[in-house]
C-alpha cells in the first residue's frame, strides 16, 4: 500500500473522537471536534497531491477514497440526524446518492476517477459538516443550513452528472 493511500486510511482515525464529542456539545468540544473533522478533510487533499506527485496514483487509491470520504461524511450526518441537528430526509439524499455511486461503481470493469463536480460535492459537504459540527451553528442555524442545502444539492447533481456517458474520458482499466 502506497504512502497516499495510508493517508486517506488515517481518515477514520479521527472519526471515534468527533463522534463520541457531539455527543457532550460544550463549545470547547464543538471546536475541538471541527478542528479534528477539518484534519481529517485535509487529508483527503494531502492524499491527492501525494499521489500525483509521487506518482503513486492507484486504483486501490481510486476506489478508497471516495469510500472513506463518504464513510466520513455518512457518520457524521447520522450523528447529526440522530442530535436534531438536521432533517434525516436530507441526509438519506446524500447517503442514497452515495450508494447509488458506490454501488454503480462496484459493477464496472473501469474506475472512474473523481470529476470536478465529485470533488466540488465534497468540499460542499465538507464545508456543511464543519459549519454544523462547530460553535457557530447555535448562532448561525439559517445560514448553517442554508449550506447544508445546498450540499444536498450539489451531491444530487454531482451524482446525475458522474453517472452520465461523458465521462468515458476519465476512465482506467482495473487490473487484476
Amino acid at each position: 500500500m502506497t504512502i497516499p493511500n495510508w493517508i486517506t486510511f488515517s481518515r477514520l482515525l479521527g472519526l471515534p473522537f468527533i463522534l463520541y464529542g457531539l455527543h457532550y456539545p460544550t463549545v470547547e468540544i464543538r471546536w475541538i471536534c471541527l478542528v479534528i473533522f477539518l484534519i481529517a478533510a485535509g487529508t483527503d487533499w494531502l492524499d491527492g497531491y501525494l499521489a500525483r506527485k509521487l506518482n503513486q496514483i492507484s486504483d486501490l487509491g481510486k476506489f478508497l477514497d471516495p469510500l472513506v470520504d463518504k464513510l466520513l461524511v455518512l457518520a457524521l450526518l447520522f450523528a447529526l440526524v440522530e442530535l436534531r441537528e438536521i432533517p434525516a430526509w436530507g441526509a438519506f439524499i446524500i447517503s442514497a446518492r452515495e450508494l447509488v455511486i458506490a454501488g454503480w461503481r462496484v459493477n464496472r470493469t473501469t474506475i472512474i476517477g473523481a470529476n470536478i463536480w465529485g470533488k466540488l460535492k465534497t468540499v460542499s459537504q465538507i464545508i456543511a459538516i464543519a459549519a454544523l459540527i462547530s460553535p457557530i451553528y447555535i448562532c448561525w442555524k439559517v445560514p448553517t443550513l442554508i449550506i447544508f442545502w445546498a450540499s444536498v444539492i450539489l451531491t444530487i447533481v454531482s451524482g446525475f452528472i458522474y453517472m452520465t456517458p461523458v465521462n468515458k474520458s476519465n476512465t482506467s482499466e482495473i487490473t487484476n
